[in-house]
């Protein structure tokens, strides 16, 4: 199965498990914008943008995470494609916007459509969340242990590094303006059972062949280490770019 197309076999727990986006990051979409995003999931980024006034149309490739996004963001329009293969529609966008969904599109074709897609001014958004030293970093370094054993890509000492050593996109955006970045560091405390749900929505640990048994590792840890808890640490980037009038 293509890796991106995974995040489709359980919707309901990709819904109740991803964390989300901070709010301020919506702030910074012009309010009213018609809005074309890319890879809604089940919407947890779409509803931040109803929440300042967009008009979202939003292209989703699986069909059981569109299916629940019709659902749980009525007011939005949720079309169940490959953006790649997409016919874009006659009237160009105000922004196109995409929440850690960017990176999985073809590179080949991902700026150039997205640059189609918006009228002369308009906002290429994307959004990308990482992993950053924090909350309980004992816990974080000792479940490496885990990853070791049960996951043979992991290299050996894995460390999560600290926000500030993280570089921002380097991706060349041609026809676009040069980029702007800002980041927000937050932090979110699970249960041992809400994060073996979040560990269960990522794509490198629902293809690998020894899940249950990573799964079992990661949970034996947080019960009988950290007293059934532990608290993450994020740090997601928005890039946004404005459409040059010429290429």
């Amino acid at each position: 199965m293509e890796l991106r197309r995974i995040f489709d076999e359980d919707a309901a727990r990709y819904d109740r498990a991803r964390p989300g986006y901070p709010a301020e990051l919506f702030s910074r979409i012009p309010r009213g914008s018609r809005v074309l995003e890319i890879g809604c999931g089940t919407g947890q980024a779409t509803r931040g943008l109803l929440s300042v006034g967009c008009r979202v149309t939003a292209v989703e490739l699986g069909p059981s995470l569109a299916a629940m996004a019709r659902l749980r963001v009525p007011s939005a329009e949720i079309v169940t494609a490959d953006f790649e293969t997409w016919p874009l529609a006659a009237e160009p966008y105000d922004v196109v916007f995409a929440a850690t969904s960017f990176h999985w599109l073809d590179p080949e074709v991902r700026v150039a459509k997205a640059r189609a897609a918006l009228r002369p001014g308009g906002l290429l958004a994307t959004v990308a969340t990482h992993h950053v030293e924090g909350g309980t970093s004992a816990f974080f370094a000792e479940v490496q242990e885990c990853y070791e054993r049960f996951d043979p890509a992991t290299p050996p000492g894995l460390r999560l590094r600290p926000g500030s050593s993280i570089p921002h996109d380097p991706e060349p955006l041609p026809g676009f303006d040069p980029p702007a970045f800002e980041r927000w560091e937050w932090e979110v405390t699970y249960t041992t059972a809400s994060y073996l749900d979040l560990l269960s929505t990522y794509s490198g640990t629902r293809a690998l062949p020894a899940r249950a048994a990573l799964l079992d590792c990661v949970g034996s840890l947080i019960e009988t280490r950290y007293g059934g808890q532990i608290t993450k640490r994020y740090l997601t980037e928005l890039r946004t770019a404005t459409r040059s009038a010429v290429r």
